[in-house]
């Protein structure tokens, strides 16, 4: 209901812009016909919504599936314009404005993927306070399933609610394992889904023997409100992606040698460089007064360089205005409790070594705009993980090498999810989860939940 009523929103949007506003940039001789228009949005419309069933995206998997869901949306309201103008050429009679076409597209796309934006947030803010949970139970109770836990109780906005934990080998006298209820053994599984309405079997790659994996599948994988799901056991590391191929008809996993190749590099870049550019010559006055503000706020160089790993360990340096006294750490080692707490959390909420106008740059998230110019050279990305320097490769551990599978990027998850108020921890999943998931959908997703998150200056200090 809400997107025929969106996509009739947009149709009338479209006549209104094109023939109401009169526009110099549409062409004064096109048919004006009110009824005519109202009569074609009446077949139209069900046509389209009917388009989007076909593309999926009223599948219970695609539903609240953000990126993913903008882009069979695009593809879907695409299809119907192409629908609409076939229309016109196998009929001579039916005329329509070229304008009201384009603008019926755009409007459409627009008007729809902002319903289902919306929707998918009241969804999320609804999650949080504990609705649309989808009860599910962990089997493995194992470092793998802790970590899994963890991920996904942070993440209530997945739609899963854990119940607990399940495994042949729980301490007979166990109660709660990592914060949850330790619920029983394999041969309780079915007691258990009938107890707590269980949805969601989640096994993790080392929990069972060969022969109880496949009886899990066997007895619950076809089962109408069951569904069975496998950890691949690797999720924390593998960011390139994996894809399954079949040799002599047994299918196999494998990893991606690279994230971003051909047309998704080609818009990602097209992404970069014009967004860079304009941002440059819209920007360059205000970047010089900073400059200025900078040099007289305190003695030293403008421009900051940090030495920073770039694609596959290149080093490069980063520009950011300088915010910090050049005598920093001198100034540091008077607070050796601020020194504790640097090592500890990698930021100090109180930095003594930041100058008045570098408070206020970090505030403004202003003290990154040189960046733009680490894009143009290609160096970096506007949207991308966290940059790394060489000193901090070993805090990453494992995780390291995948981070430098895609260019750092000036904006990204972390800094649109509290910056310096989420964990090193959690910023690490955050790249993760970027560079996993990565698509053009998500990074203009990031770009315009980055406009409040500056605004809000939540996390920058």
């Amino acid at each position: 209901m809400q997107d025929t009523l969106l996509v009739f929103l947009a149709f009338g949007a479209a006549y209104f812009v094109r023939f109401t506003l009169h526009l110099p940039i549409f062409a004064s001789e096109a048919r004006i016909d009110p009824p005519f228009y109202q009569r074609l949005a009446l077949i139209a419309a069900p046509l389209w919504v009917a388009l989007f069933a076909l593309f999926g995206l009223y599948n219970r998997k695609n539903l609240l599936g953000g990126t993913k869901e903008y882009s069979l949306l695009f593809n879907a309201v695409t299809t119907g314009l192409v629908g609409i103008v076939f229309a016109e050429f196998m009929l001579p009679d039916l005329v329509l404005a070229r304008g009201w076409l384009l603008l019926s597209w755009a409007f459409g796309f627009f008007f729809t993927a902002l319903g289902r934006f919306t929707s998918r947030r009241g969804v999320y803010a609804l999650r949080k306070r504990g609705y649309f949970l989808t009860p599910a139970v962990i089997v493995g109770a194992n470092p793998e399933g802790f970590s899994l836990a963890e991920q996904l109780r942070r993440w209530t906005t997945s739609g899963l609610q854990l119940i607990g934990f399940v495994d042949d080998e729980l301490p007979s006298n166990a109660r709660y394992i990592a914060n949850l209820p330790a619920l029983g053994t394999l041969d309780e599984l079915d007691d258990l889904i009938a107890r707590y309405g269980i949805e969601e079997i989640i096994l993790t790659s080392n929990a069972l023997p060969r022969e109880k994996l496949l009886h899990i599948f066997q007895r619950y994988g076809t089962a109408p409100n069951v569904q069975v799901r496998l950890s691949s056991g690797l999720y924390e590391i593998i960011t390139t992606g994996l894809e399954v191929k079949e040799f002599a008809f047994v299918p196999l996993l494998g990893i991606n040698k690279v994230r971003l190749t051909g047309l998704d590099l080609v818009l990602k870049t097209l992404l970069d460089y014009s967004i860079a550019l304009g941002a440059v010559i819209v920007g360059a006055p205000v970047m010089g007064l900073l400059a200025l503000l900078v040099k007289l706020d305190s003695p030293g160089p403008v421009i900051h360089r940090r030495r920073v790993m770039g694609v596959n360990g290149k080093q490069f340096d980063a520009f950011k205005f300088r915010t910090m006294y050049v005598n920093g750490d001198e100034i540091l080692a008077r607070y050796p409790e601020l020194q504790e707490e640097l090592r500890r959390t990698h930021k100090l909420k109180f930095d003594p070594r930041i100058t008045r106008v570098g408070r206020f740059l970090r505030k403004a998230s202003l003290d990154e705009l040189p960046q733009l110019f680490n894009v143009l050279r290609g160096e970096m990305s506007i949207v991308g993980p966290r940059m790394i320097s060489p000193p901090e490769m070993e805090m990453y551990a494992k995780h390291g090498l995948n981070l430098l599978t895609v260019k750092p990027g000036i904006t990204g998850l972390w800094q649109v999810s509290g910056r310096s108020d989420v964990s090193w921890e959690q910023r690490v999943r955050f790249d993760m989860h970027y560079i996993r998931n990565w698509s053009i959908w998500l990074d203009l997703h990031i770009l315009i939940q980055t406009i409040p998150a500056v605004l809000k200056s939540r996390g920058a200090y």
